[in-house]
């Protein structure tokens, strides 16, 4: 069983780590005190188990929630807070567990407890037949010189409108697609991309800065590349509810 460690306060992550060592046989692979950095690397990896801090930078825990419950393969969650108002709302988006800090460790000791035994029980329906299959790599199909190149979605920073094409941006390639950047963005997941313009979809693990621009909207520096998106007013109020800005 892995799991994950999502909290930005480092000595409580140690905490955190140390009492799953301890009291269970939970593998914890990675450890992030960033959201937009979650989305990143579940894109390309698969846990079962995420212990998730609320108050934490980029993408706050519960909207990073919300984007894994659309996931094909869906982790248990288990927040992790200081603060008990957002109870209610983890326990709609179905959250395995809610956990206070300061830890106390048997509430920690039954949580762990528990994790094992329901993930023993998905293991044995899933052996069974009863529970869906773990989605594989999401992958899109992008056009090149007559060619079909098959695309790690990840490998897409941005997207372009140029009228009834849509230009597809990777680090080091563009791609050129027969098709408006309406259904272009159509194809592509929600829970990673964002239409940030009516000409611009933007992947939103590649958001290295946001930036203050005229109107009061936003321009977006990305990673590894020289260029920025705007985000249009009609977008900056789900824009902001999105990144908690």
């Amino acid at each position: 069983m892995n799991a994950i460690i999502v909290e930005d306060e480092f000595l409580a992550q140690q905490e955190l780590s140390w009492l799953i060592q301890q009291h269970s046989k939970i593998n914890v692979v990675a450890s992030f005190d960033d959201g937009l950095d979650v989305l990143k690397y579940l894109q390309t990896s698969q846990v079962d188990v995420i212990f998730l801090d609320i108050n934490i930078p980029s993408l706050d825990g519960v909207l990073l929630a919300q984007n894994i419950s659309k996931f094909a393969h869906k982790p248990l969650i288990v927040f992790i807070t200081a603060y008990k108002e957002h109870a209610v709302e983890a326990f709609e988006l179905e959250a395995f567990d809610y956990i206070l800090k300061p830890y106390h460790e048997s509430r920690i000791v039954s949580m762990l407890n528990k994790l094992e035994t329901t993930y023993q029980h998905q293991q044995q329906a899933q052996i069974s037949g009863s529970t869906q299959t773990r989605n594989a790599p999401m992958t899109i199909n992008l056009e090149k010189d007559e060619r079909i190149i098959v695309t790690d979605i990840n490998d897409i920073y941005y997207a372009e409108a140029h009228e009834k094409m849509t230009f597809v941006y990777t680090r080091r390639e563009v791609y050129v697609m027969s098709m408006n950047i309406t259904e272009f963005c159509s194809r592509l997941p929600e829970e990673y991309f964002f239409r940030c313009h009516r000409s611009w979809c933007v992947n939103l693990s590649k958001i290295r800065e946001i930036e203050p621009w005229f109107n009061n909207t936003y321009i977006l520096k990305l990673r590894d590349l020289d260029f920025q998106v705007p985000v249009s007013r009609s977008k900056v109020k789900a824009f902001r509810q999105l990144m908690r800005l």
